[in-house]
Parts: C-alpha cells; structure tokens; sequence
C-alpha cells in the first residue's frame, strides 16, 4: 500500500488514511443533539446546556471542513488530482450542484403550490384571511423594481466579474484574476447587506402568512447559499495570492465560479417569480 501511494503507476489518486470523516460524524452528530435539546429545552444535569452543545458542534463542523479542504488544497498543490481525477471531481460537483437544483424546486413547488391553491393555503395555515386570493389580503409586499432589482443587477455583475476573473487565469493574468475576485467577494458582500437591511424592514414576516413563510424560506436559503459562495470565492482569492492555480490546473477555481453562477440562475428565478409574479397586484409598500 505504501509503494502504492508513493510511486502508483496509474492515474487514479489513492488517498491517505484521514481522520475527518469520523471525526465529522462525530461533531455532526453532536450538533444534532445539541440543536434538539435547544429546540425542546432539555436539560442535561439539570443544566439547560443544548445550546452550548449546538454551538460546540457547529464549531468543530466548521473546524474539519477548513482542515479537510486544506489537506485537499494540498493533494492538489502535489500533483495528485490528475486529468483522470479532475473528471470524477467534475462529476462530483455537478452532482452536487443538481441536487442543490432540487433543493431550491422544493422551495419553489411550495410557493407555487400555495399561490396557485391559495385557498386551501391559507385555511390550512389557520391565519385570517380571505382565501382565494394571492398574496393573502391584507398582506403589504416588497416592491420588486427596489431593493430586488438594486440586487438583481449587483449579482449580475458579479456573475461578469467572476467570468472576468476566469478568464483572466486562462491568460495567466494574475493581477486581473485578483480584482476580478476581489470585485465578485465586493460585489457579494453588498447584496448580502442589501438583503439583510431588506428584512429588516419587510412589511411581513415570518409567521404573518403563508406568502411570509414561503418568501423568506426561498430568498433566505438563497441568501445563505450567497454566502458559502462568497466564502467559496475568498478562499479562492487566498490561494490567488498564495500563487495556487494554472492556467491548466485550477479546479478549485473553476467549482466556485460554477457555484456563483448556479447562485445567479436561482435568483433570477427567485426575483421573476416571487418577488415579480408572486406580488402581482397586492399592496407595495
């Protein structure tokens, strides 16, 4: 096995023996615990501690992913992920980024599901209002030619400076690939403020309605996925200035900026639909 991993006469990658995978299970499965003892106030030795554990846990996930990429990080710097290995890579991120699809069509069937059938909704929801009608009367909406459109154009930037940045490395242009990924992180960060100072002052909230629960479940697990990607982006950035990535070798690269577009994709779709159709003729605040 040593001779294996030293001098392989093949293109496949054979990884060393790693303890993050038993070690994230276990921080996982700690986090769990704690987020259900949080949720239903259960005490440990008469102390109310889920909290505590939650955070614990949630800090070593955060631990071994940093630590888990790194040695990946490494593996690449070595040479290790051959153009063999680079496919099932490829392959791994579209598969993730397909199920990452799915995910968003959940949010997206329920919105539909409670707007096309808004009565059965909003009756099954045990809120008053009158049913039949889309948003629920009574309900004040975010003007979507505002803050949204302001949102919609920054993450369409984005999405050319990243490009920008790319292709910047193709020409092994080292200096327009750090501004075009100092731009994309800028660029990123802003409409993450600009959604949160949106909430802040959305004229509905969560439990007001159905329209509340199914708008902030679908914007706001796209806001999230705009942060891992501007994480995703600055780790990238890093690696920049640490003099990572080829012109021919730059897979990590490459995976963000697929990430950052599929993140655009679904805001469009989020902004077409929920915040443009999806509030058609209800009161704009």
């Amino acid at each position: 096995m040593a001779d294996g991993h030293a001098k392989p006469n093949h293109d496949y990658h054979l990884v060393d023996p790693s303890p993050w995978p038993i070690v994230g299970s276990f921080f996982a499965f700690l986090t769990a615990v704690g987020a259900i003892m949080w949720m239903k106030t259960l005490s440990l030795f008469g102390l109310h501690m889920g909290g505590y554990v939650f955070g614990a846990g949630f800090l070593g996930i955060l631990y071994v992913m940093a630590s888990w990429w790194a040695d990946v990080i490494k593996e690449a710097q070595q040479g290790d992920h051959t153009r063999v290995v680079q496919i099932s890579h490829r392959y791994g991120m579209i598969l993730f980024i397909a199920s990452e699809v799915m995910f968003f069509v959940a949010w997206f069937w329920a919105f539909f599901d409670a707007s096309l059938f808004s009565n059965e909704a909003i009756q099954a929801a045990r809120v008053e209002f009158t049913g039949g009608h889309w948003p629920p009367k009574g309900t004040e909406v975010l003007n979507p030619f505002h803050l949204p459109l302001l949102n919609t154009l920054i993450l369409l930037t984005s999405g050319t400076t990243v490009t920008w940045a790319h292709h910047a490395l193709l020409h092994n242009d080292r200096s327009a690939l750090k501004n075009g990924l100092i731009l994309t992180i800028l660029l990123g960060a802003i409409f993450s403020c600009v959604q949160a100072y949106e909430y802040a002052h959305a004229p509905f909230g969560f439990k007001d309605s159905i329209y509340g629960a199914t708008f902030f479940m679908a914007t706001g697990f796209h806001g999230f996925h705009v942060l891992i990607g501007t994480i995703f982006l600055f780790v990238c950035l890093m690696r920049a200035y640490a003099g990572h990535f080829t012109p021919k070798q730059h897979l990590g690269f490459e995976f963000a900026a697929w990430y950052w577009h599929f993140v655009d994709v679904v805001w469009l779709f989020l902004f077409c639909c929920i915040y443009v159709w999806g509030s058609w003729g209800a009161a704009v605040e």
